[in-house]
């Protein structure tokens, strides 16, 4: 399992976790921004007028309405990275990485309107009648090369098939495995229930839901992501209101070190500034998804006469996603002070590095030395060799980092007993033998578990963490729902709409097993698929750059046209 996630991880570096994908991502959200003049901003309201039917007509085609779209997509996005996600990146680059998160989103609104509109202008209908849309049809209808002597390669046709088997790669990666993963941590955390019954449980919930198509999911989602927001909502604001002397310091630390990293605090033992914006910016699309392709699948579902006025709807999304609820999930972590303290946990094997001298953490010069390790700057020795335990206690002189903190008061146990024994630690990884040994101690948490120990900072207390539980179950679920209907468009894509069926039984077993699988082999293989996805997509939009401009402008005619006594945010010549 190590050596998968040492593949993931070398993988990912080349690819998502590399500066040139963050540039490219916010880039394309920054020239649309700039050629269209802003749209994110000027056509908000018009947004919102759109979402509450005033400009719908009875002839208009589709599977959904503009609000069961905009749900649907919305619970595909508003998911754990809102809840594990935002925790995730604050672990991993401080404070300040929210701030590229929005960053991220902003531009992000920008991007998923334009790849919405393009959706939704090229969609189909597949042999059963269904709205079947999404990149790749775009992509099949347009991104063909036309050579000078008349012939046409069909580039296209082979870049939307790689679109829509990416779709299906991450649909597991993004959109079933990580999610129920989290929701078993979290339910196993709180409740006690074992991850294999959580994810039986819900296995078969999705299997229900799914079945029944588009319609079903699209009446689902529109009762289940404004019930599950309202529960988060007034969670989080009691941890804020409790602590409401440090709303202003958690701002200040999300905007002070924007430029120049974030130094060791507490047990967080510092980030450099191109790690921190990696981690904001690449956790900023695992929440909206903007520039990935995933939503535009749900939006071209949507009854509508015009691509643009589905478009708009769509700009919604990362405002609503990553602006307000990431922002909120980031106030709680910051103003209820977890996001450096360190908690008794259990130790995740992956997440464990054992070097062979000792360092403190209270002095700077080995912080800085750590740091530097975990940023592969500059690498300490690791430890090879059997730890030597007795009574659950080591008797090597050494030190043990967990999820990228110095470990403290280290216990290891095997069957709930203290072990007493040799563990052998291969480069600074611990290899377990025939006896299954837990390594348990104090140390930083991320993901879930982080902001679950937040939502107690309140007036709540430990009844908190019910209600990240809870919100948890809620988004996540619900993500896994609308992620199962953009893996059977591409399946429909590829094959054709007799094989779905196919899809979603492999999609439910998957989310099934996913639910016992290691959280952080997950995690960076999600990171992997959305990478798939985007870079395809971003090509294609950027390449039809003008036709998405003049679409634009020929909706404002036309809409100004049928409804001449109504302000419009655009001059129509």
């Amino acid at each position: 399992m190590q050596q998968i996630n040492y593949f993931f991880q070398n993988l990912h570096s080349i690819l998502g976790g590399h500066p040139w994908f963050v540039f490219f991502l916010i880039g394309t959200g920054l020239f649309f921004t700039i050629y269209l003049k802003f749209p994110q901003i000027r056509y908000f309201k018009h947004a919102i007028k759109i979402v509450k039917g005033k400009f719908d007509k009875k002839t208009d085609k589709g599977d959904t309405s503009h609000f069961q779209a905009l749900t649907t997509a919305l619970s595909g996005t508003v998911g754990t990275g809102n809840i594990a996600g935002v925790a995730f990146a604050i672990f991993m680059g401080g404070p300040a990485a929210l701030f590229w998160m929005l960053v991220t989103a902003f531009f992000g609104m920008c991007t998923k309107f334009v790849e919405v509109t393009l959706s939704h202008k090229y969609r189909d209908f597949d042999e059963k009648g269904m709205v079947a849309g999404g990149p790749m049809y775009y992509m099949k209808k347009r991104l063909n090369l036309n050579l000078k002597n008349g012939k046409i390669i069909k580039t296209g046709k082979w870049l939307g098939i790689f679109f829509a088997a990416a779709t299906i790669l991450s649909s597991f990666g993004s959109g079933s495995m990580p999610q129920i993963n989290s929701i078993t941590d979290s339910v196993l955390a709180t409740f006690g229930i074992d991850r294999i019954i959580t994810g039986a449980v819900l296995a078969v919930l999705l299997g229900f839901v799914i079945i029944g198509g588009i319609k079903r999911i699209a009446k689902v989602t529109e009762r289940l992501v404004p019930g599950m927001a309202l529960i988060y909502l007034i969670g989080a604001l009691a941890v804020i209101i409790t602590n409401y002397q440090n709303i202003i310091p958690s701002f200040g630390a999300v905007f002070s070190n924007i430029f120049s990293g974030q130094a060791a605090v507490g047990g967080f033992l510092g980030a450099s500034f191109a790690f921190m914006f990696n981690q904001g910016v690449n956790r900023g699309l695992f929440s909206n998804e903007a520039g990935q392709g995933s939503a535009p699948i749900a939006h071209a579902a949507a009854k509508a006469h015009e691509p643009v006025s589905e478009g708009l709807v769509a700009i919604l999304e990362p405002f609503i996603d990553t602006i307000i609820i990431c922002t909120i999930t980031g106030l709680v972590l910051l103003s209820s002070g977890v996001w450096n303290e360190k908690f008794d946990n259990q130790f995740s094997n992956t997440d464990v590095i054992v070097f062979a001298d000792t360092y403190n953490g209270d002095l700077k010069e080995d912080q800085k030395a750590i740091s530097n390790h975990l940023l592969n700057e500059s690498l300490l020795p690791l430890f090879s060799g059997e730890l030597e335990i007795v009574e659950g206690e080591i008797q090597n002189e050494l030190t043990i980092i967990h999820a990228r903190s110095i470990a403290e008061n280290i216990k290891v146990y095997v069957e709930e007993e203290l072990y007493s024994g040799n563990v052998i630690v291969e480069d600074g990884k611990i290899e377990n033998g025939e006896e299954d040994v837990i390594f348990q101690g104090e140390s930083l948490l991320h993901s879930a578990p982080l902001t679950a120990k937040a939502f107690t900072r309140s007036f709540f207390g430990e009844w908190g963490k019910y209600i990240v539980s809870i919100g948890l179950l809620l988004f996540a679920f619900s993500t896994a729902i609308s992620w199962s209907y953009y893996g059977d468009r591409s399946v429909t894509f590829l094959f054709g709409a007799k094989y779905v069926v196919y899809y979603r039984l492999l999609y439910v077993i998957g989310f099934f097993f996913a639910g016992f699988t290691d959280t952080t082999i997950i995690w960076n293989l999600s990171l992997l698929t959305v990478v798939f996805m985007a870079i395809p997509n971003l090509f294609g939009i950027l390449l039809l750059h003008r036709e998405v401009r003049s679409t634009i402008k020929n909706y404002w005619v036309k809409f100004k046209e049928e409804n001449p006594d109504v302000k419009i945010p655009e001059k129509v010549s």
